[in-house]
């Protein structure tokens, strides 16, 4: 494989060099990062002896699986050893090589799984020898990464059925397992996987209030594991096995009905009508004497 990918980078070259003369760019098939890290993609160029420019001017281009994305360009003067980057260029990249040494190599400083993608290195001379020389095969980097678990939830499905989703990003891309504190979960019980570029989506399904599980992701470069516990639904105890909503009628009820006495209260004792009154004596007559006969 790699005297065939060697074979058709030469020929890349030749192609060039029978349309530009001897100007000719070079690259490496596949370079690999790690993230977290600055990765260098190599890059170097030939030209004729003899040749006369006034100035170089480098870019890189990122070909990932959405679109294709100028990353860095720099202009370097005849004479000058530096090249000078283009306003507001992203401080990420910036030239390794020299182009007075006819390295055009590309630094990335803190490299991300999103930086994976085909690479190009081209150069466009000016002056006499007017030239426009791109490489046309580029450089694929690889950015590896341990697994590292984004989110883990659970999803209510109809008929009180759950589902656990775990979402893990990594590169090489990781192996998911499901695992209970007792004993790992057998294959069959895990969903479907989904694998979209570095996230891989995997679903437990029919897991029961109660249950504890774990997702795990495992490759290479590391591990990375989360632990969710689906709480069992809450009840409050039912006195006498009424229903909740029953209880609850009982209480409002009965809530108005104190409400309302005390209201009575508060508006008839400022009136008098709840004082209680001794009612008036009746004087009793005595009956006169009889007289004697």
């Amino acid at each position: 494989m790699e005297v065939l990918l060697c074979v058709l980078l030469f020929a890349a070259n030749r192609v060039w060099s029978s349309e530009d003369g001897t100007w000719a760019v070079h690259m490496q098939p596949e370079v690999r990062g790690l993230a977290g890290y600055p990765v260098v993609v190599p890059c170097t160029f030939s030209h004729p002896r003899h040749s006369q420019h006034a100035s170089v001017r480098v870019h890189w281009r990122l070909v990932g699986s959405q679109r294709t994305t100028v990353l860095y360009h720099c202009t370097s003067k005849a004479g000058a050893s530096a090249c000078e980057p283009g306003p507001q260029q992203d401080p990420r990249y910036r030239l390794e090589g020299e182009p007075r040494q006819h390295d055009l190599s590309l630094r990335i400083n803190d490299a991300t799984l999103g930086d994976s993608g085909r690479y190009y290195c081209g150069l466009e001379v000016e002056g006499r020898d007017h030239k426009s020389v791109e490489d046309n095969l580029g450089t694929r980097l690889r950015v590896e990464a341990p697994p590292n678990i984004l989110s883990l939830w659970v999803v209510a499905r109809e008929g009180l059925s759950y589902t656990a989703e775990c979402r893990t990003e990594g590169s090489p891309p990781p192996d998911i397992q499901w695992l209970r504190p007792d004993h790992p979960l057998e294959v069959s019980t895990a969903g479907p996987l989904n694998l979209t570029g570095d996230l891989v989506i995997s679903r437990l399904q029919d897991i029961e209030p109660g249950w504890q599980v774990t997702c795990s992701g495992s490759n290479p470069l590391g591990k990375d594991k989360a632990t969710l516990y689906l709480l069992p639904p809450h009840t409050p105890p039912l006195k006498d096995g009424a229903p909740p909503h029953l209880l609850l009628l009982l209480v409002l009820f009965l809530g108005s009905k104190v409400t309302m006495l005390v209201g009575i209260w508060v508006w008839l004792v400022p009136k008098g009508a709840l004082l209680w009154r001794r009612p008036p004596l009746t004087p009793v007559r005595r009956p006169e004497p009889l007289s004697p006969l």
